[in-house]
């Protein structure tokens, strides 16, 4: 038993010591070659504040606007005190709340600068000349900025039609009347209008409610007057509904009262176009105009 004993406890030592061998083993295979202690991993360095444009550089035709996003990193969110500049107005003006403009043809640079820190951020911007048939956002421009060829004759758009056939028995339904006073016209028509219209008033006075050939709503085939072309027709019981509905079968009043500066025209209660249910249910809940809500603007170059 007492020989039991001692072979025991030898068997226990020697397992008891190898394993301080290979625990010392291991500790100096963590140590560099040089016995020293292993150093600490590198704590990474907080990143430089920036100013952040996206995107850094945009398209835009004559007349159409963009406002890039601004963030400070790496804080995140935006600043609150900016300063905007562009290097050539001429091509490319900047206002204050940062809104670029297309003006003329041309590549120039605007620079955003957070006036807390200095921080600045460069945007290039290219500004090219609109085409004879303007598209924004998918919806078809025409107005004082944007024209279309003397050649474009679509007639009245089918599915525009078939919108307002739709609005028309609608309305009948509540008890009210509507009906088209002047749909599609072509360049020639609105060629003549505007001349009797200049002829009778002055082309100042004329160009609150007529458009010059080539910029008529009416042209494009998505545009209706309805019922009567006197501003009093937007306090009647018709128009009150057609300011109210329209926009539930994709139309919008295009003139609104109070937008004169920015549509170009007066206010034409009786004016509607066609953008599609969802775009006009999207600019009705906005409170904007189109050109508002399309950032562009709508100024005859000359």
């Amino acid at each position: 038993m007492k020989r039991v004993y001692v072979v025991s406890l030898f068997l226990c030592t020697l397992l008891l010591l190898c394993a301080c061998i290979a625990f010392a083993s291991a500790e100096d295979a963590a140590k560099p070659a040089d016995g020293s202690a292993k150093p600490a991993p590198p704590v990474a360095a907080e990143p430089e504040p920036a100013l952040l444009a996206e995107p850094d550089a945009v398209s835009v035709t004559v007349g159409q606007g963009c406002r890039p996003k601004i963030a400070l990193l790496p804080e995140g969110g935006e600043p609150q005190a900016l300063f905007w500049q562009s290097d050539n107005p001429a091509v490319a003006a900047v206002d204050a709340d940062g809104n670029i403009m297309g003006i003329g043809a041309g590549v120039c640079t605007v620079t955003v600068t957070c006036a807390d820190s200095a921080l600045c951020a460069e945007i290039r911007v290219e500004v090219t000349p609109h085409a004879e048939i303007t598209y924004i956002n998918g919806i078809l421009i025409a107005n004082k900025t944007f024209a279309l060829p003397a050649d474009y004759n679509p007639g009245v758009d089918e599915e525009a039609g078939n919108a307002l056939e739709g609005m028309i028995a609608a309305a009948r339904e509540e008890s009210i009347a509507l009906w088209v006073v002047s749909g599609f016209r072509s360049y020639n028509t609105q060629a003549a209008i505007y001349a009797n219209y200049t002829a009778r008033d002055g082309a100042a006075a004329a160009d609150r409610y007529s458009a010059r050939p080539g910029h008529s709503e009416h042209q494009t085939g998505l545009a209706f007057d309805l019922n009567s072309l006197e501003q009093t027709f937007g306090a009647t019981p018709e128009g009150q509904w057609l300011a109210a509905n329209c926009h539930k079968y994709g139309f919008i009043i295009r003139y609104p009262e109070e937008k004169e500066d920015i549509t170009g025209y007066m206010y034409e209660p009786w004016h509607v176009r066609y953008l599609g249910e969802e775009t006009a249910r999207e600019v009705f809940e906005s409170g904007l105009c189109l050109e508002e809500y399309l950032n562009i603007t709508s100024v005859y170059a000359e």
